[in-house]
């Protein structure tokens, strides 16, 4: 494969033609455009990142990673690039999975086997709301077919996050793992101390994930675990924050599958060196530079914020004392009817800085997809590309007319003792919200009616609602939980029409919102 340097830490990349086996009309695109076009892409050099890290220039290389992923996030990617896949009859996209798709090629036999796509061209296609990173239309819902049915009616739908703030995310869930881990482990020394079995409730970060049984077995000891009491997390422990089903624990591996499903961008680490996996003739469609800079990228996305902390700063117009008060009195209702007992409206985050790859090994890649040591590519979690989520964000710095830094807004803020308080509205827990909402099928093995609680961050500027976009109101999405939040739900519903409102208007308070920069 031909590489001509751009610059330093970017490479383009030319496709590798392989006519013998993919259909022609692919075959026929590609080898028509590669002597007039170019790849739209700029690749990045993870060796050049990590060459910054070893000579002692981590802020470069998280500078490298975060504008090479910025570039790849708003690249509207060319068959050059490889984006799409064969869908059949020439086609490089579809909104309706082709499961029916079995000819060479084609869209059933997709290695790694699809579910979805690919339907867009770029990442912020579908992240645009209110802009770039922020959450898609109902027009940009994923269309999904876990069992390969062909069967519409097993057809699931998903609605686009929002991306802002993930860092924090990720990290939360890495400490509540920590966390839980530790009451795991120290419950099976003490079975085995003491000989007797050991109950102990596995609370993380004030939300309560159930309990774990230890019980001491064989000589030596060796505790055994029931964990059949262990409630909104997968009986591993592991946090996985991503995803509506709360199933994908790193923001590495959410990006490398959407690049494939959506984009039908296939990483070298997804499917190998020289391979091509989705019939488009094209391999080596991103490296892995491309998604450690797209998972920096994403990791350093602003933090959500209030239109009430806009006003204060004069990025918005001011608040009428009337939209204060219904704010102030809405978060009040919020609380008091139950609804912060899931979205819980602050978590405590004890270390700040983001590592990619994660020095936690249930959220970085032991070996990755492609069969591939990570370490040997150069994803070593002895040299992470490193930043602090409280003062390292390059957006949302507002600054004075010399350029200085006078607020960084999209930081996480830290309370008067200078801990990192991450204001979220969500658990980071999985919940049954009711048979209402239960898709028909149980897409990853959680329950049909289970998803993770969705952090209210960002919820005012971030509707269509809920997992399928199927509510255009915030009301009208409080009305659809059932379930475990049956009880907030009918406690919201008996409150006044007015407290009703503040409650929705205390909700679209919590806004995303982006500086524009030259």
């Amino acid at each position: 494969m031909s590489q001509t340097k751009m610059r330093r830490g970017f490479v383009r990349l030319a496709p590798l033609c392989l006519s013998l086996l993919v259909p022609a009309a692919h075959a026929d695109e590609v080898d028509a455009s590669k002597n007039v076009d170019e790849p739209a892409a700029e690749h990045v050099d993870q060796h050049a990142i990590v060459t910054l890290l070893r000579s002692g220039n981590p802020a470069e290389a998280f500078e490298m990673a975060f504008e090479g992923g910025d570039l790849l996030f708003e690249t509207v990617f060319n068959a050059l690039d490889g984006v799409g896949a064969n869908v059949g009859h020439g086609e490089r996209f579809t909104r309706t999975p082709r499961a029916d798709l079995h000819g060479p090629g084609e869209w059933a036999n997709h290695v790694p086997a699809r579910e979805t796509g690919p339907n867009a061209s770029s990442c912020n296609a579908c992240h645009n709301n209110p802009g770039d990173d922020g959450s898609g239309s109902n027009s940009e819902n994923v269309h999904r077919d876990p069992q390969h049915s062909a069967d519409i009616s097993h057809f699931i739908q998903r609605n686009t996050p929002h991306l802002f703030g993930a860092g924090a995310v990720q990290r939360l869930a890495e400490e509540m793992t920590v966390v839980m881990q530790r009451i795991r482990d120290g419950a099976g020394r003490a079975a085995c101390a003491t000989g007797r079995t050991v109950s102990l409730p596995l609370l993380a970060k004030g939300v309560s994930f159930g309990s774990i049984t230890a019980r001491p077995t064989g000589s030596p000891c060796k505790p055994s675990f029931d964990t059949s009491k262990v409630a909104g997390v997968s009986t591993d422990l592991v946090v996985r924050p991503f995803q509506w089903k709360g199933v994908v624990a790193f923001i590495r591996n959410f990006n490398r599958d959407a690049s494939n499903n959506e984009i039908g961008m296939q990483a070298v680490e997804l499917v190998g060196k020289g391979v091509d996996g989705d019939g488009d003739h094209v391999v080596d469609e991103m490296t892995v530079g491309d998604q450690t800079a797209l998972a920096v990228y994403v990791a350093s996305q602003p933090r959500p914020t209030t239109r009430v902390e806009l006003a204060s700063l004069g990025l918005i117009p001011p608040l009428t004392s009337a939209e204060t008060t219904a704010i102030r009195n809405g978060r009040s209702s919020f609380a008091s009817v139950g609804c912060a007992d899931c979205h819980t409206p602050s978590m405590r985050l004890e270390d700040p800085v983001f590592r990619e790859p994660s020095a936690n090994p249930a959220y970085r890649d032991a070996v990755f997809p492609s069969g591939d040591n990570p370490v040997a590519l150069e994803v070593d979690p002895a040299l992470p590309v490193r930043f602090d989520l409280t003062k390292d964000q390059p957006d949302n710095q507002i600054k004075d007319s010399s350029g200085n830094v006078v607020f960084r807004l999209g930081s996480i803020a830290r309370d008067s003792r200078g801990v990192a308080q991450v204001q979220l509205y969500g658990d980071l827990k999985r919940h049954d919200i009711g048979p209402d909402m239960a898709e028909q099928i149980d897409e990853k093995g959680t329950g049909p009616s289970v998803f993770l609680t969705e952090n209210l961050w960002g919820v005012g500027t971030t509707g269509p609602w809920m997992h399928d976009g199927r509510a255009t109101t915030l009301a009208g999405a409080i009305a659809l939980h059932g379930g475990e939040a049956a009880g907030s739900r009918g406690k919201f519903q008996a409150l006044t029409p007015a407290q009703q409102q503040e409650v929705v208007a205390f909700l679209e308070n919590l806004v995303l919102f982006k500086l524009l920069t030259e």
